[in-house]
């Protein structure tokens, strides 16, 4: 195997991905009170989500040790990529980087490369099928770290949330934000900075508004979409997601489109009912 493409658990796999030998998942923690859970295979969205939901306190996550990521370096690939969650939002990057001048100083021959996202969930996914994209192309791996870095600057990430308790939990939103979005039904059409930090865009008063306001969004900013693949991930709303995907490609064609369920770290923000939409 000539590559390997490691992604932290925040970018959900779709299944193709997840049987492919080339790609690997890291795995976050996640701690809501004393329950503790491994972001993997195991991960319970519906127990998860309940316990959220029950605790007063915030979620809690815990990035990959740079030991996690060096040992998923090993292999047999010379050319190892790894793409995390946004910088801005969590440690994954630094530990990532960590564990590569430890892999690089025990294995001189092998390339290792650790991708910023800059975005989160299916955003990671994305640059991670891009690598994947270049180096079945043949491209040099000096060519694949160019080419994708170019490509995460043009990424947009949306999102539209159900609920804002989560955030007004763990401090990103004052409560009194919260409560009066909430008494209003008030939902913010949020998105992420060239930089990967959280912004808001937009706000519309209910959910349907606000997806329309998000569709809005993707489609004013978006450019080239039929050389881009559109991704959605949901937090136990496939109806909703599938609502999203027909909305967009009423007006835009797209190379690709595909819809996953949030892994249990885009399940902590985006709580249940949550729609990210990334190309």
């Amino acid at each position: 195997m000539g590559y390997k493409i490691i992604v932290d658990s925040c970018g959900e796999l779709p299944r193709q991905l997840k049987n492919d030998g080339h790609f690997l998942s890291v795995p976050l923690e996640l701690d809501v009170d004393d329950y503790h859970v491994v972001d993997d295979e195991s991960f319970n969205q519906a127990e998860f989500l309940q316990k959220v939901k029950e605790s007063p306190n915030s979620p809690k996550s815990a990035c990959p040790s740079p030991q996690r990521y060096y040992d998923a370096f090993k292999g047999d690939a010379r050319h190892v990529y790894a793409v995390t969650l946004s910088a801005q939002l969590s440690g994954s990057y630094n530990s990532a980087c960590t564990a590569k001048q430890m892999f690089e100083a025990d294995f001189p021959d092998c390339n290792v490369h650790i991708f910023n996202s800059c975005s989160a969930s299916v955003g990671e996914t994305l640059t991670g099928i891009k690598v994947q994209e270049l180096e079945e192309a043949g491209c040099s791996f000096e060519e694949v770290v160019a080419r994708t870095e170019a490509y995460i600057e043009t990424q947009q990430t949306f999102f539209v949330l159900e609920t804002l308790e989560t955030l007004r939990k763990n401090g990103r939103l004052g409560n009194l934000k919260a409560m009066v979005a909430n008494v209003l039904n008030i939902k913010p059409v949020m998105g992420s900075t060239p930089e990967g930090e959280i912004c808001q865009l937009a706000q519309a008063r209910g959910m349907g508004k606000a997806l329309e306001r998000m569709v809005q969004e993707v489609l004013s900013r978006a450019r080239d979409c039929e050389k881009r693949i559109l991704a959605i991930s949901h937090c136990n709303c496939p109806l909703r997601a599938q609502k999203v995907k027909e909305m967009l490609e009423k007006h835009k064609r797209f190379s690709d489109v595909f819809i996953v369920d949030t892994a249990g770290v885009s399940s902590m923000y985006a709580n249940d009912g949550g729609i990210i939409v990334v190309l």
